[in-house]
């Protein structure tokens, strides 16, 4: 069987004004395919062990994951009449206000609103969501306007692997 290249087929169509555009259309396909692809295999999440834990012991996780990550002074707060703050926590002279928040869909904005009330409360430098999840729309505007930090599932996993 006798193989075809490119220039076979544009001298045997006759037509390379139409052989051309219709290559090119179909590798822009090609493509497009290829990173539909590779968004969906890329956005499967990863099993973590946290995703089976409950709040206290999600907390009392992270508390020891930011011990082990260099903060100082960490401290799980009561479990109610909290203010919004599940952990207390110093890294560098910073001090920082954290709510932990291990859900099976992402965080909306009253986390952010929670610990930015907590922050004030506690008198810290930093307020922060700490989730094994990712965060709406709508929690990530309120947290760029009230300055909370966001660290979501790929943030853990990060801490987990340091």
């Amino acid at each position: 069987m006798r193989q075809l290249g490119i220039q076979t087929i544009l001298h045997n169509s006759g037509d390379t004004e139409t052989v051309i555009p219709a290559l090119v259309v179909a590798g822009i396909l090609l493509l497009l395919l290829w990173g539909i692809i590779h968004r969906i295999i890329s956005s499967r999440k990863r099993y973590l062990h946290v995703d089976d834990m409950e709040g206290l012991a999600f907390e009392e996780y992270c508390a020891q994951l930011l011990r082990d990550n260099g903060f100082l002074e960490v401290e799980v707060t009561k479990s109610s009449g909290d203010f919004g703050v599940d952990i207390l926590a110093e890294k560098e002279g910073v001090t920082y206000a954290i709510q932990c928040k291990c859900y099976t869909s992402d965080v909306g904005v009253k986390a952010v609103q929670e610990v930015y009330a907590g922050r004030d409360f506690y008198d810290r430098m930093v307020g922060a969501v700490l989730t094994n999840q990712y965060f709406t729309g709508p929690a990530v505007e309120a947290a760029k306007k009230l300055k909370i930090l966001l660290w979501d599932r790929d943030y853990l996993e990060q801490m987990m692997e340091e």
